[in-house]
């Protein structure tokens, strides 16, 4: 191979410039030539690119978010769409192409594998809900992220009797609220896996109360209900005065954990060296500390990762 191209695609996060990089000093190590499509498979449909030389790569690993942007696209969702892709990647005589991004992301790539053009993924989700790898990039930031919020709104929690609800990311998976809520020693962890019994927190709330702990901190992920209407549910019973705060985008920038920065610097010498050596259609994926590749139609088709039960338990009893 003399030419490679890598992309970063939907959501962005910490420890994707790290990956690009590690990327591109690896294929120069090899003489191979390595470009960039600017805003994901927008860019790719549009042709729009930038060559990764030593130079373009420079600097960015202590950066958050991705130089090279990220978008979605819908029109890459489409079979003519994918087609013109794949004609693009021919045009520009790139010989395989490494995806850094999400479950629908992932998906992009095997469409693109089912082409027979080669790929290699990369897994990129602050929510850690892609399977067949323990941590996907911008975790570890995102948690460090929320975590040193969550302690400076703890201090005003004490400072002023108040109970806090804190919304974290995670639409479908509670990872990051039931991870920060052990980090920090919330009381409560609310995750779109386990349904909410309002009642049975408030009795909680309110013996804690009498045993004269008089303030609460409560992580929500932001797929687990309505944060205004159970700060308002808590203060009608309990009498706490109830506060929300939403971390928001907050928690996706800022510059990469060392953990992320090795790991994008791992996954993205491994994409290479992958498709190098003739494997494609694979994910790059991280158990036990170890690299692991798995086929992306197991990826995709094995749907969401579940959150450890383990996690959800220690969650509970580190917060009675």
């Amino acid at each position: 191979m003399k030419r490679l191209a890598i992309l970063t695609s939907g959501g962005d996060c910490s420890g994707m410039n790290a990956t690009i990089r590690a990327a591109a000093r690896t294929a120069i190590a090899n003489d191979v030539e390595m470009i960039g499509y600017r805003k994901g498979y927008a860019g790719l449909l549009k042709n729009e690119y930038i060559v990764l030389d030593s130079m373009a790569v420079s600097g960015t690993l202590q950066r958050g978010g991705t130089f090279l942007q990220s978008a979605r696209s819908a029109e890459f969702r489409t079979e003519e769409g994918r087609k013109k892709a794949l004609d693009n990647l021919m045009k520009e005589r790139v010989e395989g192409l490494i995806v850094v991004g999400g479950d629908g992301s992932l998906s992009g790539a095997l469409a693109l594998d089912k082409l027979g053009f080669p790929v290699i993924g990369i897994p990129a989700s602050i929510d850690n809900d892609i399977a067949y790898t323990d941590m996907a990039l911008g975790v570890d930031t995102a948690l460090n992220n929320i975590i040193y919020a969550v302690d400076c709104i703890k201090d005003t929690a004490s400072s002023h009797d108040r109970a806090f609800i804190v919304e974290v990311m995670g639409r479908n998976s509670g990872y990051l609220a039931s991870t920060a809520a052990i980090a920090t020693g919330a009381e409560f962890a609310i995750v779109p896996e386990v349904e909410l019994d309002l009642t049975d927190m408030c009795h909680q709330l309110r013996r804690r109360y009498e045993e004269g702990r008089t303030n609460a901190l409560i992580i929500m992920a932001e797929g687990a209900g309505h944060a205004q209407s159970i700060a308002d549910g808590i203060k009608d019973a309990v009498g706490f005065e109830t506060r929300v705060t939403v971390l928001g985008h907050y928690q996706r920038g800022g510059a990469p954990s060392v953990f992320d920065r090795l790991l994008g610097s791992r996954f993205g010498r491994k994409s290479v060296e992958l498709l190098l050596s003739g494997t494609k259609g694979v994910m790059v994926g991280l158990s036990a500390n170890s690299l692991t590749t798995t086929l992306l139609e197991m990826v995709v088709k094995g749907g969401q990762k579940k959150l450890n039960e383990d996690l959800l338990r220690m969650a509970d009893i580190l917060g009675i």
